[in-house]
């Protein structure tokens, strides 16, 4: 049996190849969200150039993101369903563009998209439906 650490130290997440401390005496993991949607509902679609997306997210690295959140989908009320294919030709240029060494997360509520977006870098899947939409995410 493995001894757990006390409540009050500092504690490690891991997240595919990126490990990142969270606890007392850590700074906060501040997740900055970089939608690659035209109809994004925090950016109106500034992002949907992969080199803009890519200059956003260090600008966000610079300015203490710990993860980068990649959604192709907006999840605002009333949002128009993307397909799996349209969230995919959107996220993944913007995930190979990311600068090295950058923790990002892909937005998706489908594993037709989750997959190839972890294929292609991300250590984290950020499913807003809990994988009550697609019960592949779970596997």
């Amino acid at each position: 049996m493995t001894a757990r650490p006390p409540s009050d130290a500092p504690r490690t997440w891991h997240a595919g190849r990126h490990a990142i401390a969270w606890g007392p005496g850590t700074p906060p993991a501040l997740m900055a969200v970089l939608n690659a949607t035209p109809d994004s509902f925090s950016d109106g679609g500034l992002h949907l150039d992969p080199a803009a997306a890519a200059a956003h997210a260090a600008q966000c690295i610079a300015e203490g993101a710990s993860i980068l959140d990649i959604g192709g989908e907006s999840t605002r009320p009333g949002a128009v369903r993307v397909p799996a294919a349209e969230q995919v030709a959107r996220t993944i240029p913007v995930l190979r563009a990311l600068p090295a060494g950058a923790v990002a997360s892909i937005d998706t509520t489908l594993a037709e998209v989750a997959a190839p977006a972890l294929a292609a870098g991300a250590s984290i899947v950020n499913d807003v439906s809990a994988c009550t939409q697609d019960p592949r995410m779970l596997e």
